[in-house]
């Protein structure tokens, strides 16, 4: 948060008369009226500049239902801060139109889960409340989460309340089955006739969501401050695109159009769409992390703005992942993925999408690795993004620069990059061949193990950028 004085006054709702006379786009729907029709659970950035903006199109268009309670996992700062602005924020878009600001105002409430779980709970069970919607791991769903879900499910059960439709938002595949499972298991622990009850009165959709949305910066916020005439602790960035593919799963059939009318896709299976996000957006995200972090480029825009990796990512997209996918737009989509990652508005860190690489590349890699195994086909820069992750994980860019691996498995990895630094074959080997990384398959494959030694010989040769050029 930025620093202030004791004389600050944050963005308030007195402010938003003001800004609308300087052109900026507030809410003029009534909030002080409005109940929390979404429970929301992970209140970090990415909901606010998501879920949030469609909850707040449909607040703005009339339909009153989709105020938001929003809740904050752990980390009570954020929650605070929002709530003494009561729920306003502003959020900069940056598109190839030039870049505009407007304050969204469908957040209602805040609460912390781990300090006030009781608080949490009884939104969940409030008449008015009609979805909960989720952005809190892309790691995996943990027990305690749907205990939390089924407490507040149980009082509506016990009160003759309707079911909700419980929309995961989370980067996890088929993510409204996974949530599903883990509830129903959670209420057969409280009884049967809950578990009934949820199975047969409450959806879980599966989703996929894509917005690019960088981490809060003190830039960012001072760029708010001098916009808005006062400061914002929760100001954000963006970009114009944003997409959101809902499994046509609802506790109300009516909200399919409701939802339509703010843009959302609701569709039947999501799956294509879900798998082109994580493996080509996602995919070439996490190869531009580790290639960017080694050759000391902080961010994406600056890393695309690279001949030879725009040439990469673009090759990869087209020849390595986007052959094996079902949907059908993917030419359309792979060209405005390029035009995205160039953004140079949006600063997106490199060090902040490489996070928790131990646990993203089983979805993002390993899969359009199989289907080029599977097909006799080659995956050359798949190869280069591994080794490129492999490099990464020494902790230290060409410049000499160290940097934190923010990783569950940070220290093994280091250890087992060090170890092996100057030889290619026996960093494979050790990297390589970890199964909770690369899955099973792959660890035993010698033609993917050969060709991942091979780009990391040329990356210890060449440097990043040149070994990268050599793909072209």
């Amino acid at each position: 948060m930025e620093a202030c004085s004791l004389t600050d006054t944050f963005l308030s709702p007195a402010d938003l008369p003001r800004l609308a006379s300087q052109g900026l786009r507030v809410p003029a729907y009534p909030r002080s009226t409005l109940q929390p029709g979404v429970v929301h659970l992970g209140l970090g950035a990415f909901h606010r500049a998501h879920q949030a903006m469609v909850f707040d199109a449909m607040l703005a268009g009339g339909d009153t239902r989709w105020g938001i309670f929003g809740v904050a996992m752990r980390n009570p700062a954020l929650a605070d801060a929002l709530a003494a602005q009561l729920g306003l924020y502003a959020l900069q878009v940056a598109s190839r139109n030039g870049v505009v600001w407007q304050v969204a105002g469908a957040l209602l409430q805040t609460a912390v889960a781990a300090r006030e779980p009781e608080k949490v709970i009884s939104a969940i069970a409030a008449p008015a409340t009609r979805w909960v919607t989720l952005t809190v791991t892309e790691k995996g769903y943990v027990p305690a989460l749907a205990d939390l879900l089924v407490q507040g499910l149980a009082r509506r059960h016990a009160a003759g309340l309707a079911g909700l439709t419980v929309a995961s938002c989370d980067n996890l595949t088929g993510n409204g089955r996974v949530l599903e499972a883990l509830c129903l298991e959670a209420a057969r622990r409280v009884s049967a006739g809950l578990a009934a009850w949820v199975q047969a009165h409450c959806k879980f959709p599966n989703s996929m969501v894509d917005r690019i949305v960088p981490a809060a910066s003190p830039a960012r916020l001072a760029d708010a401050r001098q916009t808005l005439g006062v400061p914002d602790a929760g100001a954000l960035g963006t970009e114009g695109f944003t997409e959101w593919v809902l499994e046509r799963r609802f506790a109300d059939a009516s909200d399919e159009a409701a939802l339509a009318s703010a843009g959302v896709t609701v569709v039947d299976d999501v799956r294509p769409f879900e798998d082109a996000k994580l493996r080509m957006l996602n995919g070439s995200h996490s190869a531009m992390a580790y290639i960017g972090a080694v050759a000391g480029l902080p961010t994406i825009a600056q890393c695309i703005a690279q001949p030879a990796l725009h040439a990469l990512v673009h090759g990869l997209m087209t020849y390595e992942i986007a052959p094996h996918l079902e949907r059908q737009d993917w030419p359309a989509y792979r060209d405005a993925l390029l035009a995205r990652f160039a953004n140079p508005e949006l600063k997106h860190s490199v060090h902040q999408i490489a996070n928790d690489g131990s646990k993203k590349i089983l979805q993002r890699w390993t899969p359009p690795v199989h289907d080029l195994l599977q097909h006799g086909q080659r995956f050359e820069r798949l190869a280069f993004a591994a080794a490129a992750w492999m490099r990464y994980c020494l902790a230290r860019d060409e410049q000499g620069q160290t940097y934190v691996i923010n990783d569950p498995l940070a220290e093994q990895l280091l250890a087992l990059a060090s170890t092996h630094a100057a030889d290619a074959a026996a960093t494979v080997q050790a990297l390589g061949t970890l199964e909770s990384v690369w899955g099973e398959e792959l660890p035993r494959s010698a033609p993917w193990l050969a060709s991942v030694t091979r780009q990391l010989e040329r990356i210890h040769s060449h440097g990043m950028l040149k070994a990268a050029a050599l793909l072209a």
